[in-house]
């Protein structure tokens, strides 16, 4: 005997139906079948909601004409394709079935309530009339059918929205029918009777459980669970879209991946089948040929002792924590005798510290009866100061991995825990069951998709261990270099466990996306061309989200203010910033705290090395040692590399229009080189340091002893620039030669002074200076401090130039990921 357990999408319209029966059909070519059905799709939910409007005097004639014409229309589809199925014969119970139907809705309609009894009967009207439907389909494909009615031959107790089967005594009354061996058995799902012969019903998976309980009733050899996948996966589908299909569950890892909130069968439904020894096959009714999933005592599948992971999502955690007076142990009992009292569920329970502590996890729905339930319980133990005050954490989600032995799987447990880390998830409790059958980890519910995907890759995939979705903002000089570098890279990465998806590159006006597989850097600029998306940034954010990444990074190479202006944003939206643009670090001091503060709380990282020194690690290294304790005293530094090239031209008897000239055929200088030699971008780049040592100044308060007179102020055209430049040439010149005999030259300066004021000008400086010989494009930072005085701490190197700084931002991408 096999018993076939058909759900709603398997009935959902003509075409279905038929399927279904051509699957009975043929199974029972083998064997006798007994099969179960549920109702169509949607039917349930639309007599839930006819009762809600009965109840509430709203009018529903429409409402039931619906329902009624979808039924209409499904038995009018089926005679369609099949000219010997008893259209009128259906037509007509079809039509006196919801005559009954209509009558009970008046006297809801009357009384304004619809008592769980009549509820009842209500609901289970879907299942009821597919089970008319096939009967008459198999009739009249000239096969027998014996109908078994749940009501009559199920017994049930609980209440009559949630009941459970009698095992035993179900058996003993489904025995006493004669059923010939050339029948087929039909049976409506989700409806059994209780001792008063009243309709009841059986709450979630109602109709699984029936087929169950069918199964051992009839002493069948395996209960066949068809539906609209093609079995059960390691990830939901829908989410994961790379989840893998299983062959085989235990009982037990099936009941856990269900209580954690996969969509797999209830508990409810696994537990008499494991009793009994009877598998469980998942089918696809849409794809019959695939081997689907087998529940039964062992799973034997050999891909990996891991069989999934899942998730619940919005769970509310309560902390109970005692004073050192108190016993835990008492506290805990009596949180479980009250919850249970109570009916609400606890979902998982953790004890860092039995003689201290104890948290536990239940559904956001609970929330508020939990807390008044337990300041009741214990508001001798709050008011005397016994029990610290009651916390409760918020928008939460359980992630959970399955699977028989997981307790041996230490070395993908450190993977996946520095993984989480890596990606800036943050873990607020960690609970294995009794079972050794899974792990549950809690985190913060807007991680849980991108947690559940980084988990699966690890396990599922070995796909490379640091990974991230890189979105690039800036396509010109530094940004299309980067893309080289990034290019010609992927093969070194990949072999370091390295995998850099670039998902997104934008300028101002358009972007090129490509998520599920990455750009390819071989061709992008083709790519680009022909793409007519525009860019906006609301749109990454969505799409971000949409397709749950699970490192999504901003690579911004522009000097935008508006994109500047969007990062707090973006970090409090999930993303990760990578900015060479240095225009947010130099905003207002309210802005540049708003940033850290939103980085801060929602865990993602904003680097910005190059903001200083190009390729320089200044940043990094500055923050080591103040977190070291040192304290700095005084700074001087050359923060410019085109100011750095172009004054060391100076001392070759270079004029200074030709210097700058060259600067810029060299991509040393901005577009215009008035931006470089007015100063303002030195003064930003000091305006960083000193914000990184604490100093609460605004870009005003740097001093700018200027290198240009005012008239070239007004001067936007950069070849006039460089031409009017000419007027400053004999000046330069001059001071050069007259300095050199004295041992000195000059060089353009950021400095901070003792008392925490900060200015740039040109500056003389001799021979013992750190940065006399800083020329070339170099750039160097002198740190005196209480570690590094009198001999400061220097940083030298190139800083200007597309190379380097691409080379920089790459490096701050690599420390996001390693």
């Amino acid at each position: 005997m096999k018993i076939l357990k058909f759900g709603g999408t398997s009935l959902a319209n003509a075409t279905m139906f038929l399927r279904s029966s051509q699957i009975i059909q043929k199974s029972f070519e083998n064997e006798q079948v007994a099969v179960v059905l549920s109702a169509p799709e949607k039917i349930t939910n639309f007599l839930i909601n006819i009762i809600e409007n009965s109840i509430k005097k709203k009018s529903i004639s429409c409402e039931i004409y619906e329902i009624k014409k979808i039924f209409s229309e499904l038995i009018s589809n089926i005679h369609q394709k099949n000219n010997n199925f008893p259209h009128k014969l259906v037509t007509e119970i079809i039509e006196n079935k919801f005559l009954k139907l209509k009558r009970i809705f008046n006297g809801i309609n009357l009384l304004e309530q619809c008592p769980d009894n009549i509820r009842a009967k209500i609901i289970c009207y879907g299942e009821l009339l597919s089970v008319i439907i096939m009967e008459n389909i198999l009739k009249s494909n000239s096969h027998e059918v014996t109908i078994i009615n749940p009501k009559k031959n199920l017994l049930a107790t609980g209440g009559y929205l949630d009941s459970t089967i009698d095992i035993y005594i179900s058996t003993s009354r489904i025995h006493s029918i004669n059923i010939p061996k050339n029948h087929i058995i039909l049976m409506a799902g989700f409806i059994a009777g209780n001792k008063k012969n009243e309709l009841v019903v059986l709450g979630r998976n109602g109709s699984d459980y029936s087929a169950a309980i069918l199964s051992v009733c009839l002493k069948g050899k395996i209960c066949e669970i068809w539906t609209d996948v093609d079995g059960i996966y390691t990830c939901d589908p829908k989410y994961i879209k790379d989840a893998k299909l299983l062959k085989a569950l235990s009982y037990q890892e099936a009941i856990e991946l269900s209580y954690f909130g996969a969509n797999v069968l209830h508990p409810k439904t696994i537990a008499p089948l494991s009793e009994f020894k009877i598998p469980c096959l998942i089918k696809n009714t849409k794809n019959p040929s695939s081997h689907g999933t087998i529940i039964h005592k062992n799973s034997n599948d050999t891909v990996t002792s891991i069989k999934g992971i899942t998730h619940l999502n919005n769970i509310i955690m309560f902390c109970i924590e005692k004073y050192k007076e108190n016993n835990m142990i008492s506290i805990t009992s009596r949180i479980f005798s009250i919850m249970s009292l109570n009916k609400i569920e606890i979902i998982l329970v953790t004890q860092c510290s039995p003689e201290f502590s104890i948290n536990f996890c239940i559904s956001k729905n609970y929330m508020e009866k939990t807390f008044n339930v337990l300041k009741n319980e214990f508001h001798l133990e709050l008011k005397n100061k016994l029990l610290r005050p009651i916390k409760i954490i918020k928008n939460l989600a359980i992630l959970s991995i399955i699977g028989s032995g997981i307790t041996t799987q230490k070395n993908s447990f450190h993977k996946i825990f520095l993984k989480l880390s890596k990606i800036y998830i943050k873990i607020f409790s960690i609970s294995q069951e009794l079972s050794k059958n899974s792990i549950s980890i809690v985190i913060h519910n807007n991680h849980i998709l991108s947690g559940t995907k980084a988990i699966h890759d690890i396990l599922f995939k070995n796909r490379n261990f640091y990974s991230a979705e890189l979105f690039l903002i800036g396509i010109g000089g530094v940004g299309n270099t980067l893309l080289n570098q990034l290019q010609k890279q992927q093969y070194q990465l990949k072999s370091k466990n390295i995998n850099l998806k670039i998902c997104g590159i934008a300028n101002s006006k358009k972007i090129l996306k490509n998520v599920e597989n990455g750009i390819n850097l071989n061709n992008w600029k083709e790519s680009f061309s022909i793409t007519e998306e525009p860019f906006k940034i609301n749109d990454l954010i969505s799409l971000s989200k949409h397709n749950n990444l699970i490192n999504p990074i901003i690579v911004d190479c522009t000097s935008d203010q508006k994109i500047a202006d969007q990062y707090a944003k973006l970090l409090t939206s999930g993303f990760n910033i990578v900015a060479s643009n240095k225009k947010a670090n130099t905003s207002n001091m309210q802005y540049y705290k708003n940033i850290r503060s939103s980085a801060l709380h929602s865990n993602k990282k904003f680097l910005y090395e190059t903001n200083v020194g190009a390729g320089l690690p200044i940043i990094e290294n500055l923050k080591h040692l103040f977190y070291a304790g040192d304290k700095l005293i005084h700074f001087r530094g050359i923060l410019s590399g085109s100011l750095s090239f172009i004054f060391g031209k100076l001392e070759e008897n270079i004029l200074l229009s030709e210097a700058t000239k060259q600067a810029r055929e060299l991509g040393f200088t901005e577009p215009n080189p008035k931006d470089d030699l007015s100063g303002i971008d030195v003064a930003r780049k000091l305006l960083v340091l000193a914000r990184e040592i604490g100093l609460n100044l605004e870009l005003k308060d740097i001093k700018i002893n200027p290198i240009l007179p005012e008239k070239f102020n007004h001067i936007s055209n950069s070849n006039d620039f460089i031409t009017q430049l000419q007027d400053l040439d004999q000046v330069f010149y001059d001071r050069i030669k007259k300095i050199a005999k004295n041992g000195k030259t000059l060089r353009f300066v950021g400095i901070i002074n003792k008392q925490g004021s900060c200015e740039v000008k040109i500056d003389e400086v001799n021979k013992q200076d750190p940065l006399y010989e800083i020329k070339n494009g170099e750039n160097a930072l002198a740190f005196y401090s209480k570690y590094y005085n009198p001999i400061p701490l220097v940083l030298r190197g190139y800083g200007a130039g597309k190379v380097v700084t691409a080379a920089g931002v790459f490096s701050d991408i690599l420390r996001i990921l390693l």
